[in-house]
């Protein structure tokens, strides 16, 4: 079971990204999705997320309203659509499954798949 980040890139301030999630392995698509960042030296920051069964979605105060996930199952691909995008927001992201939460969630203990993450720079 594989999850794999693509989209990451430097973006000027106030720009917009589209980071992709493309899962494999999965016999179904019957996992949460969530989405994470790392900055270095900090602790993995939880973003957004999108439930398995009843597509419930919840986003972190720092990403609501400007940030927007979605899911193509037929793709099995999760996307991330990040716009108004500042400099606090540097940092590598990550998308991870869970095959077993009812909806979703984003503490990273609840998930036990990983991708490799992608970079995204915000800067002028």
């Amino acid at each position: 079971l594989q999850l794999a980040e693509s989209g990451g890139a430097l973006v000027q301030p106030g720009g917009s990204l589209r980071l992709s999630c493309t899962a494999s392995g999965f016999t179904s698509d019957d996992y949460a999705i969530g989405w994470f960042r790392r900055v270095p030296g900090k602790e993995r920051e939880g973003v957004t997320c999108i439930a398995a069964i009843d597509g419930s979605i919840y986003y972190s105060d720092s990403v609501k309203g400007r940030f927007t996930i979605s899911r193509d199952n037929a793709k099995k691909t999760v996307y991330l659509q990040m716009n108004s995008l500042a400099p606090e927001d540097t940092a590598v992201y990550y998308c991870a499954a869970s095959t077993w939460l009812v909806g979703c969630s984003i503490v990273t203990y609840e998930y036990e798949y990983w991708g490799q993450g992608t970079q995204v720079t915000v800067s002028s």
